[in-house]
């Protein structure tokens, strides 16, 4: 098989893996052009059985592919660099979706010469519902594209500066778990007024799924389809008044905001 035809993801953990399952699923690539790379070799074993090519070796996965994708944790990262910087070919794509790594700290490493995205996606991304913020630098046009039709397989893309980056994180990366918390929360309210758990959770899960959808479909502002449902002294209007009173779009933005000053320090250059 052709090199070019196989992307390594060096670093499967929960976004590496999430992404290896929403190529699987986007037809894009089979498990056979697929490496994926671990440094517990308990965990080799697991992933092999799944169907994928895994190792614990990062080079010989560098030496096999086209795509090579970082996703390992930011103070690992200028340990891998450093480890596979001999094996890049300046042909190769490179892939980081590791937070607070500028493009320029990775072509320190390997090179001005070598493409090199920035990706931030989300967890969505094993179920090809993800939104994928791209930046390059000293990539071309192509390299940008490439990335494009990949993450454009597993969701949706951006392409945005790469100063805006670790702020990608905080609102795409880490926001979905905060609309997971805000899911739970509803559904545990569902469940006060007198659903089961199971039924609050699906109920609440469907009713956030719609509400996106019809930000996304519609393309209006939020208080657009808000005031869609709201009524002078109506029932909606006093929930939602009683949300504001408690926090809820304080704590929400003030959520993002520390992400993003934690995600900001999380790499230190050595």
């Amino acid at each position: 098989m052709n090199k070019d035809s196989k992307i390594a993801i060096l670093g499967a953990g929960n976004i590496g893996m999430a992404i290896a399952h929403g190529l699987i699923q986007s037809g894009l690539y089979d498990y056979s052009q697929i490496i994926l790379t671990r440094r517990h070799s308990k965990k080799i074993g697991h992933l092999q059985e799944l169907g994928f090519n895994a190792r614990a070796d990062n080079c010989s996965a560098v030496k096999e592919a086209g795509i090579i994708l970082i996703a390992v944790e930011p103070q690992n990262m200028n340990e891998l660099l450093e480890e596979i910087r001999q094996e890049i070919r300046a042909k190769q794509l490179v892939i980081s979706v590791v937070t607070g790594v500028e493009i320029k700290d990775i072509a320190r490493f390997l090179g001005e010469e070598v493409s090199i995205v920035r990706a931030m996606p989300n967890t969505a991304i094993s179920i090809r519902q993800s939104m994928t913020c791209l930046s390059v630098a000293n990539a071309d046009n192509g390299a940008l594209k490439k990335a494009e039709d990949i993450f454009r397989s597993v969701g949706q893309t951006e392409v945005i500066d790469e100063v805006n980056m670790t702020a990608a994180t905080a609102l795409a990366a880490c926001g979905i778990a905060f609309f997971l918390r805000a899911v739970r929360a509803a559904s545990q309210g569902g469940i006060e007024i007198g659903f089961n758990a199971d039924k609050a959770l699906r109920i609440a899960a469907q009713t956030a799924k719609g509400a996106a959808s019809l930000l996304l479909e519609n393309e209006q502002h939020p208080e657009f389809e808000i005031d869609k449902v709201t009524t002078p002294r109506g029932v909606t209007i006093s929930g939602l008044n009683q949300m504001e009173h408690a926090g809820f779009s304080s704590a929400m933005i003030t959520g993002i905001v520390t992400s993003w000053t934690k995600a900001s320090k999380l790499y230190k250059e050595e």
